[in-house]
């Protein structure tokens, strides 16, 4: 199957890439509605297709059991920046995908070669659809997901400054907890065997440790509007 995505012309497809902490969300969100641009965190169907599995009592220590169920639930995501949405048969799951249970698991659900298959062609036909473009935010966008995005950004940042930007959106976190967790987070989804966490070749790498949030934004808008003036 190809993984051209065909949009119209004056659209623009931007894949944002990159760890936990780095700021992706905060700023895939603001570029997208700064641009006029359709937005979707496919870290949030992994983490809702995660929270499906412990719902339904999956064992997801088990990738045979993963494998399994992986096509059952049916997961629609809201790609308006401003009032993004996610639902799990149909239900609101915005809130319960962000418990720290979820985030405990999220990796290893999301190791197994038929949830990403799932996921991967899930975030294909929603980037397809946007008409008008979309900033598109995950660990492997710019390497599987979407190989011809017009833009491919990729964020990082020191573990310490991931940790305490988590510890502040957290209360009451440890931040050297969140460190280590930050850490192991990395070396699971960049050693995983299927679309693991990676910079393409031509991606621009950002790193956000001594920038504010709106230092990135400000220099992802202008890369996306160079671009746009470019094509």
């Amino acid at each position: 199957m190809s993984t051209a995505v065909e949009t119209a012309s004056s659209a623009v497809i931007v894949a944002i890439d990159g760890p936990s902490g780095t700021g992706k969300s905060s700023t895939s969100k603001a570029v997208a509605a700064k641009l006029g641009l359709s937005y979707l965190d496919t870290g949030a169907q992994y983490r809702a297709i995660t929270w499906w599995m412990l719902n339904n009592g999956i064992d997801v220590a088990s990738p045979a059991e993963i494998a399994t169920a992986a096509a059952k639930p049916v997961i629609v995501s809201g790609t308006d920046p401003s009032a993004p949405t996610i639902t799990v048969d149909g239900e609101d799951a915005s809130g319960p995908i962000r418990t720290q249970e979820v985030t405990s698991k999220v990796s290893a659900v999301s190791a197994v070669p038929e949830v990403r298959t799932i996921i991967t062609e899930l975030q294909r036909s929603i980037a397809a659809g946007a008409e008008g473009g979309i900033v598109v935010e995950g660990r492997d966008i710019g390497t599987t997901v979407l190989p011809d995005a017009d833009i491919k950004i990729f964020l990082t940042a020191s573990p310490e400054a991931r940790a305490a930007r988590r510890s502040g959106e957290v209360k009451g976190s440890d931040l050297v907890a969140t460190r280590e967790a930050l850490i192991r987070r990395d070396a699971a989804d960049s050693g995983r065997k299927t679309s693991p966490l990676a910079k393409a070749d031509d991606a621009v790498e950002v790193d956000t440790t001594e920038l504010t949030l709106q230092q990135v934004i400000e220099c992802v808008v202008t890369l996306v509007e160079e671009k746009r003036t470019a094509a």
